[in-house]
């Protein structure tokens, strides 16, 4: 029987020790394991290759994207590097100019030290145009944006890609499968910042990497575990948890953003707002950038920090924060201003929220 994705969620782990019967996934600590006999294996042998935790997990997630198969990493950075890893020197890239700026900062050390090349674009357009007129190995999509929230049509870049025969890769961290599933459209490759939407709760680092290319997996796998960048047993479990109410998360936050948008649509202090209708990330422009650091300083129950998609509401300036590693001649360049503020929204009561941000705009 196929299950809905709220029923996946919520019935993670379970089932998974038939020796106890136990509700909740173990948390498998051991980091050698026992041959039955000489040249037997229970499919674990050592921990950074394969762990029975781990391998809950990434069975949770592959069926969650709509994949074949998962691999967690210690990090969101590390999945983009394992993402990667596959590919040879030299290979064309062509990605979406707003991106976060951890990626940009690791794809521009790659292009300076002459082992990938980058072509960027700021939009659909542009991106269609470009694969049509040459030739790219990768294709390199966030959507929504990272902080500009753009919505990029993945059907239609997928297809334009394939008939080129360049791979692509989708970063669903703002998303989630909740709201997208790229793999399911013929994405070949998504990564996640699994720290943000899917852990939910800001107390666990994690990336994951979903992929139905068998050959790709076979290939990722190998450089997983000759690397070792895995997710150790206690974060596995902690991301178990926060997996079970992602989509009653993403629903409340979804919901809050939006009674947040509509308040602010007609506030004096905001020129624009970037939201694409669905999920936990708004950013805004205000009126008076100068204004910006008395905003910070004012807020109650937003927390100025970095970081997004955990239960509480954040807010973040990419042009200190997040993006600093971005010269702000390109950040400028793709409206990336020094006048924008990303809200995370959290679980939080809207109208407490709402007042919060009332009296920091207005005090």
């Amino acid at each position: 029987m196929t299950h809905k994705i709220a029923t996946i969620l919520a019935q993670t782990g379970i089932n998974s020790d038939e020796k106890t019967g136990a509700l909740v996934a173990p948390i498998h600590l051991s980091t050698t394991y026992q041959h039955p006999e000489f040249g037997q294996s229970t499919g674990f042998d050592y921990t950074r290759t394969k762990n029975p935790t781990r391998s809950i997990l990434e069975k949770t997630l592959a069926a969650i994207e709509g994949a074949d198969h998962a691999l967690v990493t210690s990090s969101g950075m590390s999945a983009i590097v394992l993402a990667f890893s596959i590919f040879p020197l030299g290979t064309k890239i062509l990605a979406v100019r707003d991106l976060y700026g951890g990626s940009f900062r690791w794809f521009n050390q790659q292009e300076t030290e002459g082992r990938f090349h980058f072509t960027y674009v700021n939009t659909e357009q542009e991106l269609l145009a470009e694969i049509d007129t040459a030739a790219y190995d990768v294709v390199y999509v966030e959507t929504p944006t990272n902080p500009l929230m753009v919505e990029y049509d993945l059907p239609a870049i997928i297809k334009a890609a394939q008939t080129q025969s360049a791979k692509v890769i989708v970063d669903n961290t703002f998303y989630t499968p909740i709201y997208q599933t790229p793999i399911k459209d013929g994405a070949d490759v998504v990564i996640h910042s699994a720290t943000k939407y899917l852990s939910g709760h800001n107390d666990v680092l994690a990336g994951a990497l979903m992929t139905s290319n068998q050959e790709l997996y076979d290939q990722y796998f190998y450089n997983q575990n000759t690397t070792g960048a895995v997710l150790s047993p206690f974060d596995c479990y902690l991301l178990m948890r926060g997996l079970k109410t992602l989509a009653l998360r993403m629903e409340r936050s979804t919901a809050n953003a939006q009674q947040i948008v509509a308040y602010l649509k007609n506030h004096a202090s905001i020129k624009e707002i970037l939201y694409p209708g669905k999920g936990g990330m708004v950013s805004i422009k205000v009126a008076d950038e100068r204004k910006i650091p008395t905003i910070l300083n004012n807020l109650k129950l937003f927390t100025f920090a970095e970081s997004l998609g955990g239960v509480e509401s954040l807010i973040t300036y990419p042009t200190t924060q997040t993006h600093a590693d971005i010269p702000a001649e390109v950040r400028h360049s793709y409206g990336l201003t020094d006048d924008l503020l990303r809200l995370s929204i959290g679980i939080e009561d809207a109208e407490d929220l709402i007042a919060d941000l009332k009296q920091a705009l207005e005090g």
